[in-house]
């Protein structure tokens, strides 16, 4: 999510200490800030993930849509920012329509989606259409993650942890062993060794966590850590195939040394629906986050 690629991309002669150095700041602003709103919960982390959202949409559509993108991108903030509101609006609510506007949420995504393809050019319609499930995605899934009161800021940890160990091992294992490449065709500097050194962070993370905690099973929070970083690597390849087929290195360049924020978060997005959608399926719409943990 917001530490280092899964690989380091490539820098010029001289220029990967100051690419590093740049990668580090950057994470040590960007973590702990994520971790802090975690836990503050409510309204706050809500509006840290729904401005992320929004921002996500922006880059998407910038890289995918060309040059008229103004009505695409206003239908998509909008669809975006109201799903958000609507998830956002149930959080700690008591009255008869939580779970109503919780389920509306989705709904108006969808619509947005459409909405998008219909105005946008033909040729780019699908691409257009599908950055609003995915800048969706981004808000909705960890507020929905987070409502839980009693597991929602562990579950919340329990991700970010996965994810950035998976990163961060990755990164390092991947440049010290190298070898076979993982996916070149479409993200030539990753490799198998930095993969298969992601998922065993990943499952070193879960373990800690689990074992600080004091929730949940040891053997489910493992098997949920491989799922959970398998789907992280495959959101940052495809990531990396969008870029490839629209020509661009990165999605943007709001963060020093990391690019754009949908860089940032490629691998976190896809993890982050997995984790809800396991979460839904196990413990319900009031405990989706002790369906992920507590087995």
């Amino acid at each position: 999510m917001i530490m280092a690629d899964a690989e380091p991309r490539p820098t010029p002669v001289g220029g990967s200490g100051n690419d590093l150095m740049l990668r580090v700041g950057s994470a040590l602003v960007l973590a702990p800030l994520a971790i802090g709103v975690a836990y503050l919960g409510g309204w706050i982390f809500a509006a840290f993930w729904g401005v992320a959202a929004v921002v996500v949409m922006w880059e998407w559509t910038t890289l995918v849509s060309g040059d008229d993108r103004r009505s695409v991108l206003m239908t998509g903030i909008v669809a975006v920012a109201l799903a958000v509101a609507l998830a956002a609006s149930s959080v700690g609510a008591v009255d008869h329509l939580r779970d109503l506007r919780f389920a509306a949420a989705p709904i108006v995504l969808v619509m947005g989606m459409l909405a998008c393809a219909a105005i946008a050019p033909r040729e780019r319609g699908f691409w257009v259409a599908a950055g609003v499930p995915y800048a969706g995605a981004m808000g909705l899934a960890p507020i929905v993650l987070r409502s839980d009161p009693e597991f929602g800021f562990v579950a919340m940890v329990f991700l970010f942890a996965v994810v950035w160990v998976t990163d961060i091992a990755a990164y390092f294992v991947g440049r010290a062993i190298g070898g076979p490449k993982l996916a070149p065709r479409l993200s030539p500097n990753k490799t198998w060794s930095g993969a298969i050194g992601g998922l065993g962070g990943a499952v070193l993370a879960a373990v800690l966590i689990v074992k600080v905690s004091g929730t949940g099973s040891l053997l489910a929070a493992i098997l949920i850590a491989i799922a959970l970083s398998i789907v992280a690597q495959i959101g940052d390849l495809l990531e990396s195939a969008i870029k490839r087929r629209f020509g661009a290195k990165d999605a943007g360049s709001l963060i020093p040394g990391h690019g754009g924020l949908m860089d940032r978060l490629d691998g976190f997005v896809t993890a982050a629906v997995l984790a809800c959608l396991i979460g839904l399926a196990h413990g319900g719409i009031h405990a989706p986050a002790r369906g992920l943990l507590v087995w």
